[in-house]
């Protein structure tokens, strides 16, 4: 009687599998069919009143035959439903991106990221290396340090931004990448020939030429008998390669604290005329000791000048701000 029971059970519930609709309505059957209060849980219950060996054997068997072929047929089945339906959720999340009718366009480095990656190259290929330092600076490294005490002049011409952090006045946004050198000398052991590009920020008014925050490199050269030959030289060699053999450069006096001498750069275009570059100058004795050097036995020399200039110089650009404006008509220019 109880097997006959059981190829019921066993027919109804392969009926039921088949019949599932979707993976939750089969979890649901397999709880019904499978589970503590289904027909085959009963059927093994009754195992235990049947009334001879032979018939508790042969029901053991047909009961855990129909339980296989069931938990086979569940298996089957939610593998056939979940293909369906994650073949539903890849329609409905399906993009065609086909309707593009126009290729898009491979973007390019920012005019100013060009002039910086190619002041690099020229500067490596002169036997430089590349350094960087922190935009956030305390006083030390940005003034003190660069024969700057607090009471120079020379601070009033920086407009600085100074950081709630700290003493009052002890933190600020660099005004200049030549903290990079202070750093450089206490980092590395002469002989030291490294160009130092970075961001920079003033606290000025923006028009054509300035901006509060804009891009600088620096070089710096410390080494056993440098000159200011060295220095001439060096300039004309930069100039000649980022510029081309059609122009030249030369210095004129000037003065930086942390420079003795001090002297600014122009270069002469294949036209004639004069283009103010930068700044350069013999590294001052009190700067090589505030990077931890002997100024009796190390002599160097440094130069700087703005990467946003630069960029503005070769390409003609009449206004600074251009650059940031982030008009594509602009940009694509470049």
């Amino acid at each position: 009687m109880m097997l006959d029971h059981v190829a019921t059970a066993l027919r109804e519930a392969l009926v039921r599998v088949e019949a599932a609709s979707s993976t939750a309505e089969l979890r649901a059957a397999e709880t019904e069919l499978l589970g503590k209060r289904g027909p085959f849980a009963q059927f093994k219950a009754q195992l235990g009143a049947l009334a001879s060996p032979a018939d508790k054997r042969d029901g053991g068997r047909a009961l855990n035959e129909a339980t296989q072929r069931v938990s086979a047929a569940l298996a089957a089945r939610r593998a056939d439903l979940a293909a369906a339906e994650r073949a539903i959720q890849l329609e409905a999340e399906r993009l065609d991106l086909t309707e593009v009718r126009i290729a898009p366009r491979r973007g390019h480095a920012h005019i100013v990221t060009q002039a910086w990656e190619r002041l690099e190259d020229v500067f490596i290929g002169l036997g430089f290396q590349v350094a960087e330092g922190p935009e956030v600076e305390t006083d030390w490294y940005n003034f003190e340090a660069l024969n700057t005490p607090p009471n120079h002049p020379a601070r009033s011409e920086h407009d600085t931004f100074y950081l709630d952090y700290g003493t009052p006045g002890s933190t600020l946004l660099r005004t200049h990448t030549s903290p990079v050198q202070i750093r450089v000398m206490q980092t590395l052991t002469p002989p030291i020939y490294m160009v130092m590009p970075g961001r920079v920020f003033r606290n000025e008014t923006a028009d054509a030429t300035h901006l509060a925050v804009f891009h600088q490199i620096e070089g710096l050269v410390v080494d056993r008998g440098i000159t200011l030959a060295h220095l001439a030289g060096t300039i004309e060699a930069f100039t000649k390669a980022f510029f081309g053999d059609g122009f030249t450069s030369r210095l004129r006096p000037s003065y930086f604290p942390f420079t003795e001498p001090s002297g600014e750069f122009d270069i002469r275009t294949p036209r004639g005329d004069w283009l103010e570059i930068g700044g350069c100058g013999m590294v001052h004795p009190n700067v090589i000791r505030a990077g931890g050097l002997d100024p009796e036995e190390w002599s160097g020399f440094a130069f700087g000048f703005g990467i946003d200039r630069m960029a503005k110089e070769r390409h003609g650009v009449g206004d600074v701000r251009e650059m940031y404006s982030n008009d594509l008509r602009f940009l694509e220019q470049f």
